[in-house]
Order: structure tokens, then C-alpha cells, then sequence
């Protein structure tokens, strides 16, 4: 049956691939081989399955080849992007810090016109009491030379009653009018005297007034002007404030406790702010002092939390394209399948992606390390470390100083490892946490 099957289609392949003989000539004979047109048939149905199957691996090498191009020049196109970003940034960062250091010399200067204007009006007020003393006083001589003239006069006239009794003579007349023209001419003299005091007074007080005037609607422009400067530092001082504060409540650490503790270990140029007083007493402080010493506890605030920012892992660990291939807590370990907690997050990159430090520390460790491979330990304040592993290159050495955003080593595939990738940790006191925590906080500000 079988070999019935063959010849009927050896038959019908005749027509189109007719039998054929080699012949092999020897040196011994000839002999031949015959080419049935089911065999002819096999022939050129695998000599065309190799020649599709060498075409098609042909193009999908070909294909890998210009996507493999492609991806690099995405690579290239996308680190270039986030560099110019980060510098960006870096920039804008650099301008808030000039906006602030600008708006806080303002600050001082519009302090000390505050400060002469209040002096202008504490002399004023003081010339002012002085006048109206004055005044009082030149009330009171003229009040009391009045009473002394009534005085004088009721005298007069109960000695010219007593003589005129005594005496009966009328000769007395003209003595009484002489003793009553010379205290009359006393009398006209004080009140003279008295009358010019009076519009003296009355001339300093006016001047006094006009000058109480002025100085008022001096101190009402510069109160106005003050407000203006106060109004523009605040929005200032508050635009600097509000992405720091809220980047530090994102990653869940206490500020008040942070900043604190800034402030006690902090010893270097530009310390706290000292709180302004324009009081010339000991008593409580005015509200221009009060609003300025609120703006001094926020700038200082500011000058602290940057402090401490550049002291704690907000930065990105990798400089370039890089995609986060897995996250913080428990997975699949990728060699033996079980579960596991993984302490770090990964980010898988080419090998010789730069890595940089994510905040300002001394470096405890540099170099291989078990599982690790290569890594690098970085020290930072407030029981902060920084872990980077599975490094192909490291640029620090153990001892060393580093700020934010130096380049420490380059991402590689040393260690326990699948592939090239950053293994980056984050440990409070020896205990591991999240990672990203800190980086998703101060994404908007680094």
C-alpha cells in the first residue's frame, strides 16, 4: 500500500520534475543514482524551507540590528533630556536662592528706613510734649499775673478807702492816682509781656502741629511702603518655603524635630537669623517688629531646611535613562523562585551608567562585599546611610567626603545579579526604607 502510494506520486510529479540519473565514474566503474520526483520533490521543498529560514533570520538580524541603533539613540536622546532638565532645575534653584538672598537685603534695607522713620518720630513726639509744656506753663504765668493784677487792684482800692476814711482830705486823690498809674503800668507791662508769650506760644505750637503733620504723612508713606516690602518678601519667603516644608512632610519626617536638630548641630556661616527690635524700651515688642522677626524665623526656616535637604538621600541616584525594574518589600527572589524582603529599590541601566551620590556624607565603605558585589556606603547625618551594590566601577574611596549629586562609581552587573542594574538603598539606623520615599518627595524640588 505504502509503495503504491510512492508510485502514484512519482507519477503525478513526472510531468513536472522528470526522473533523473548521476552518474559517479570511478576508476573501478560507473555507477548512478536516481533521482525519483518524490526525492527531486523533498530536494527542493527543504533546499526552499532553508533558503526562507536563512531570509527570515537574515531580517530579524537585520531588524534587531536598527532597533538596537534606535534604542541607543533614544538612550542618548532621553539622557540628554533629563540632564538638561536637572541643570534646569539646578538653575531655578539657584535663582530662588538669589530671589531670597535679594529679598532679605531688601528686608534690611526697608529695616533701617523703618527704623530712622520711627526715630524721626520719636523726636517729633518728644518736641511735641516739649511745646505743649510749654504752652502749659505760659497758661499758667498768665493765669497767675491775671490774679495777681485782680489782686493789686482790690489792694489799691482798700487803701484808697482806708485813706480816704483817715484822712477826709481830698489831696489823697492825686496820690491814689499816681500809685494807680504805676500799678496800672505794671500790669500793662506783665500782660504785654505775657500777651507776646502767648503768640509765641501760639506760633511754636502751629509750627509744632505743621510739623506733627508732615511727619505723620511721612510715617503713613513709609508705613505704605513698608507694607509693600513686607507683602513681597512674605510671598517670597513663603514661594521658598511651601516646596521644602511639603517635600519634607512627603517623605513622613517630622520637621519641627528636623530643624531643630539642624539648628543645634549647625555652626558654620550664616547661622540662625537674630530677631530685629525697634523697641526703645523694655516693653513688648511693636507689630512692625513682631511681622519682621516672622520673616527672620522663616528664612531661617528656609536657610535649615536647605541644610538638611542637602543632608538627607532626595536625589535620584542615576544620571541617564534608567527604568525602576523592582521596588521595596517582599517579591520572587529571580534565582531561586522563593519569597524574600528586598531592602533596596533597582534600577536597570547600560553598564557605565554614572551613579552619584544622593546627599552630602562620608563614604564608610568602598569595595566587594558578598551578594553586594561592588558597593559603595555612604554616611549621612541624622542616622541616615546610602547603599549602592552590584557596581562595575567605584570612584570613591572609604574616608572620603562627597556633596549631593557627585559622581561615586558606574552601574554595572557584579555580585548576586541578573543583569546591569543599580541595587540602591536607604537604611534609618540600620533599618531598611523605601527608597522612593525620598526620591518622589524631592522630585519637584531637585
Amino acid at each position: 500500500m505504502k509503495l503504491r502510494l510512492i508510485e502514484r506520486a512519482n507519477h503525478a510529479l513526472d510531468r513536472y520534475l522528470p526522473e533523473k540519473r548521476l552518474f559517479l565514474k570511478s576508476d573501478t566503474g560507473t555507477r548512478f543514482v536516481r533521482l525519483r520526483p518524490l526525492t527531486q520533490a523533498a530536494i527542493v521543498t527543504t533546499t526552499g524551507l532553508l533558503v526562507t529560514w536563512t531570509a527570515i533570520v537574515t531580517a530579524v538580524f537585520f531588524i534587531d540590528a536598527i532597533n538596537a541603533g534606535s534604542n541607543r539613540e533614544q538612550v542618548a536622546r532621553a539622557s540628554q533630556a533629563y540632564q538638561e532638565r536637572l541643570n534646569a532645575m539646578s538653575h531655578e534653584r539657584d535663582s530662588r536662592a538669589m530671589e531670597a538672598q535679594a529679598a532679605h537685603e531688601r528686608f534690611g534695607v526697608a529695616m533701617t528706613q523703618v527704623s530712622a522713620m520711627q526715630s524721626q518720630l520719636l523726636a517729633s513726639e518728644e518736641r511735641r510734649r516739649e511745646l505743649e509744656t510749654a504752652v502749659n506753663v505760659i497758661q499758667s504765668t498768665l493765669r497767675r499775673t491775671i490774679a495777681e493784677r485782680d489782686d493789686a487792684l482790690s489792694e489799691v482800692a482798700q487803701l484808697s478807702s482806708e485813706l480816704s476814711s483817715e484822712t477826709g482830705q481830698s489831696f489823697s486823690a492825686a496820690s491814689r492816682q499816681r500809685d494807680l498809674e504805676h500799678v496800672l503800668a505794671l500790669l500793662t507791662e506783665a500782660l504785654e509781656e505775657t500777651a507776646e508769650g502767648r503768640d509765641t506760644s501760639q506760633d511754636l505750637i502751629a509750627q509744632a502741629r505743621s510739623q506733627i503733620q508732615e511727619l505723620e504723612f511721612q510715617a503713613a508713606l513709609s508705613a505704605e511702603r513698608n507694607e509693600r516690602i513686607f507683602t513681597q518678601i512674605e510671598d517670597a519667603v513663603a514661594m521658598s518655603l511651601e516646596p521644602l516644608d511639603a517635600m519634607f512632610r512627603a517623605a513622613g519626617l517630622p520637621t519641627d524635630s528636623i530643624l531643630e536638630t539642624v539648628r543645634r548641630g549647625y555652626s558654620g556661616q550664616g547661622g540662625p537669623l537674630t530677631p530685629i527690635t525697634f523697641s526703645t524700651s523694655n516693653g513688648t515688642p511693636d507689630p512692625v517688629s513682631l511681622r519682621a522677626n516672622d520673616v527672620l524665623e522663616d528664612l531661617d526656616a528656609i536657610n535649615l531646611y536647605r541644610i538638611a535637604a542637602e543632608s538627607l538621600p532626595f536625589t535620584y541616584p542615576v544620571i541617564g535613562a534608567a527604568r525602576r525594574s523592582s521596588g521595596f518589600g517582599y517579591r520572587r527572589d529571580p534565582f531561586n523562585g522563593t519569597r524574600r524582603m528586598h531592602e533596596g529599590v533597582d534600577f536597570a541601566g547600560p553598564v557605565g551608567t554614572p551613579l552619584v551620590a544622593a546627599a552630602d556624607g562620608v563614604v564608610t565603605f568602598a569595595g566587594r562585599r558578598g551578594a553586594y558585589g561592588n558597593m559603595i556606603e555612604i554616611r549621612h547625618t541624622m542616622g541616615y546611610t546610602t547603599r549602592y551594590a552590584h557596581l562595575s566601577r567605584i570612584r570613591v574611596n572609604r574616608g572620603e567626603t562627597v556633596s549631593r549629586g557627585d559622581r561615586i562609581g558606574d552601574m554595572g552587573n557584579t555580585g548576586r545579579s541578573t543583569g546591569s542594574h543599580l541595587h540602591y538603598e536607604v537604611r534609618l539606623n540600620g533599618t531598611p526604607i523605601n527608597p522612593m520615599t525620598f526620591i518622589t518627595a524631592g522630585r519637584n524640588v531637585f
